[in-house]
């Protein structure tokens, strides 16, 4: 990953009448990044990623790409930028192999091949020759991946790019993604809902609600999230932690009453962690080893309980 910027977003506002759909929000991408931007259905995502591409003007803020400010005199950077925002389009009656070719000019492509190098890529070679109207909905998002691929972007927005697609499919697209970031150091901006195909693509993910940037993590600081512990609540923290230092057990608090500890020996003998604590006069109300699921992390981070889910 390069420490140039491929995206430098500043104080993003965007109001649509009374309603803020993104509120402040600031964003500093690398280059050869996989940036996953994480939120719930209408957390201000598309509007964020529309705002990115210079679709639609923020009230308040600023976008540069590789350095160069998005505005309407400026149209140098858009050769190397690709996207698929929200529902990927195309001419209905035309064939999947015509539309490609209808985008390859459109880019002004010297290269004839482009068409065809991109169709087996993306798998499409069974339905080049089926109008784009007949595609199901998995084989219509390919089609907007293709479309948005076709020129070798460096920079690639996508607007939930697994949608309807099955599980295989979702597989090879993120191997797909992953060898653009990886092997032509290629920047990747990908939102999405669901937190677990996010993480599994990611080097660092940023999670939205609301249309505010509540948190950004890197691929390590997520996967501790899944990490197994020993969740102990007390009354009296501060002698509980105190006890278990002198015990040689590392603990840290997790809300006003609660422990958490990592420690997997420890973990595999709560038993001993229960002696210790009573025996310092600090008894537990609750004691439970868990498996903490990024899910339920995410849930936490936004305010929702876990029976909300939909």
């Amino acid at each position: 990953m390069s420490e140039l910027l491929s995206i430098t977003a500043t104080g993003l506002t965007k109001r649509f009448g009374d309603v803020t759909a993104v509120n402040d929000l600031s964003l500093n991408i690398h280059c050869g990044e996989i940036y996953g931007f994480l939120g719930l259905n209408g957390a201000g995502k598309t509007t964020t990623i529309r705002m990115l591409l210079g679709m639609i003007r923020p009230n308040t803020g600023s976008v540069s790409l590789f350095g160069i400010k998005v505005q309407p005199s400026q149209s140098s950077i858009w050769q190397r930028v690709g996207y698929m925002v929200e529902t990927p389009h195309a001419y209905p009656d035309l064939t999947v192999r015509e539309n490609l070719e209808i985008t390859r000019r459109l880019r002004q492509m010297s290269a004839t091949d482009a068409v065809e190098k991109i169709i087996g890529e993306l798998g499409l070679m069974p339905y080049a020759n089926r109008r784009a109207r007949t595609l199901s909905l998995g084989n219509a998002q390919r089609l907007g991946l293709a479309k948005a691929l076709i020129h070798h972007p460096d920079l690639l927005l996508l607007d939930e790019p697994a949608n309807a697609l099955d599980p295989a499919g979702i597989v090879e697209i993120r191997n797909l993604l992953r060898g653009l970031a990886e092997n032509s150091g290629v920047t990747i901006f990908i939102s999405s809902h669901i937190l677990s195909e996010v993480a599994r693509l990611a080097t660092r993910i940023g999670i939205v609600h609301e249309g505010r940037l509540l948190k950004e993590l890197n691929a390590n600081e997520l996967a501790e999230q899944e990490e197994q512990r020993l969740a102990v609540d007390v009354n009296d923290t501060v002698a509980a932690l105190s006890a278990l230092g002198k015990a040689g057990i590392a603990a840290r608090l997790d809300g006003k009453n609660s422990l958490i500890i990592t420690d997997k020996p420890t973990m595999q003998h709560p038993d001993k962690v229960a002696t210790l604590l009573v025996e310092a006069g600090c008894p537990p109300t609750r004691l439970v080893v868990e498996q903490r699921d990024l899910e339920s992390y995410f849930l936490g981070l936004v305010g929702m309980k876990e029976e909300k889910k939909q």
